[in-house]
């Protein structure tokens, strides 16, 4: 017979739903203007590999539907980045104390972004090179941009340590 579920402190279950245990730590962990910059990047990352994944389903044939249009005219994915970006910029300029610095606008931010960037190629030079051998430069920025992004996400939280810890050290010498 299994055993009944053990209650922790709170006298819930002491093994708390996944979702519970990232709020948790998201709360213990980041502050909350570092949120919404981690949801961007997280966006971003997603977007990115599945505009991909998905470019690559339509050009191959194995997903069930086909290139995005109004009437001929052939609607590329940096199209629907600017719109996102445009009302997330309405958002902040009308500044909805709610909605600003909130995670889901930096994951729109981050959303749109991605599918500009997967596109620069083609915004850089006017050319539908997405699948030429210049369309590299959109995965190559792509990247760039998540790795920044990532190094920013990891590093400043270190540096704001270092930099407590060498205030504190100052202040105890000249305290001595």
């Amino acid at each position: 017979m299994p055993a009944a579920p053990a209650s922790g402190p709170s006298g819930g279950d002491r093994h708390p739903r996944l979702r519970e245990r990232w709020r948790r730590a998201l709360d213990e962990h980041t502050t909350p203007a570092q949120r919404p910059l981690l949801a961007a990047w997280l966006a971003f990352g997603c977007t990115f590999g599945a505009a991909r994944l998905i470019t690559h389903g339509i050009r191959g044939g194995w997903l069930p539907w086909g290139n995005i249009s109004a009437g001929s005219t052939h609607l590329h994915h940096y199209n629907f980045g600017i719109a996102t970006l445009a009302g997330v910029g309405l958002v902040a300029v009308r500044g909805d104390q709610a909605y600003v610095g909130h995670p889901g606008i930096g994951a729109l931010y981050g959303t749109g972004s991605a599918l500009i960037a997967d596109e620069f190629a083609l915004l850089l030079d006017l050319k539908d090179v997405y699948w030429a051998k210049q369309g590299r430069i959109s995965v190559d920025v792509s990247l760039g941009i998540l790795s920044a992004l990532g190094l920013y996400l990891t590093a400043v939280p270190f540096w704001h340590e270092i930099t407590k810890v060498s205030r504190d050290h100052v202040l105890e010498r000249l305290a001595a």
